[in-house]
C-alpha cells in the first residue's frame, strides 16, 4: 500500500469517527506502554468510546471543517485522541480513571458541542454523573411522590387496623 493511499485511509477512518463522536479528547501518551495504550483502549470501548493515536497532521486535515476543528490548536507533540460516541462523560470518567491509576500520561483537553475545553473544564466533565445515573436520578425523582403517595395510605391503613385492633382487645377484656 502506498504512503498518500495508508495516509487518505487513516484520514477517513478520523473522519468517521469524528462524525459519530459526541466529545473528543485529547491526551498525550508518552511513557505509556503498548499494553497500556491497549488497556485504555478496551476500556474505553466498553464505555462506547474509542482511543486512536495518530499523526498530528492527518488529524488536523481530518477535523478541518468540522465541529471539532478547535482541537487543532491542541495536536502538537505525542498525542493520541479519544472519542466518546454514547455518552460524552463515559470517556472522559474512563481516562480520569487510567490516568490516576498508570500515572503516565494527562488530560490536554477536549472538544464538546464545538467548544474548546480546557484541562480543568475535561476534567470536571469526568466528575459529572453518567446517562445512567443521571436517568436513575431522574426516575427517583419522578418515582418520589408515588412512593410517598403510597407510603401516607399505608400509613393511615396501619393506623386504623391498629386503632380497630386496640378497640377488639379492649371489648375482650
Amino acid at each position: 500500500m502506498s504512503t498518500k493511499a495508508f495516509k487518505s485511509e487513516k484520514i477517513d477512518e478520523i473522519k468517521s469517527k469524528i462524525e459519530k463522536a459526541q466529545v473528543a479528547i485529547i491526551t498525550d501518551y508518552k511513557g505509556l506502554s503498548v499494553e497500556e495504550i491497549t488497556e485504555l483502549r478496551r476500556g474505553l470501548q466498553k464505555d462506547g468510546g474509542d482511543y486512536m493515536v495518530t499523526k498530528n497532521t492527518l488529524a488536523k486535515i481530518a477535523i478541518k471543517g468540522t465541529s471539532y476543528e478547535p482541537l487543532a490548536e491542541k495536536l502538537t507533540g505525542p498525542v493520541a485522541l479519544a472519542f466518546g460516541f454514547d455518552d460524552p462523560v463515559a470517556p472522559a470518567k474512563a481516562l480520569k480513571t487510567f490516568i490516576d491509576k498508570a500515572k503516565k500520561c494527562e488530560i490536554l483537553g477536549a472538544v464538546l458541542d464545538g467548544k474548546l475545553l480546557s484541562v480543568e473544564e475535561t476534567k470536571a466533565l469526568a466528575s459529572l454523573p453518567s446517562k445512567e445515573e443521571l436517568f436513575a436520578k431522574m426516575l427517583g425523582s419522578i418515582n418520589s411522590p408515588a412512593s410517598g403517595l403510597v407510603g401516607c395510605v399505608n400509613g393511615v391503613m396501619a393506623s386504623l387496623t391498629r386503632a380497630i385492633a386496640a378497640v377488639r382487645d379492649q371489648k375482650a377484656a
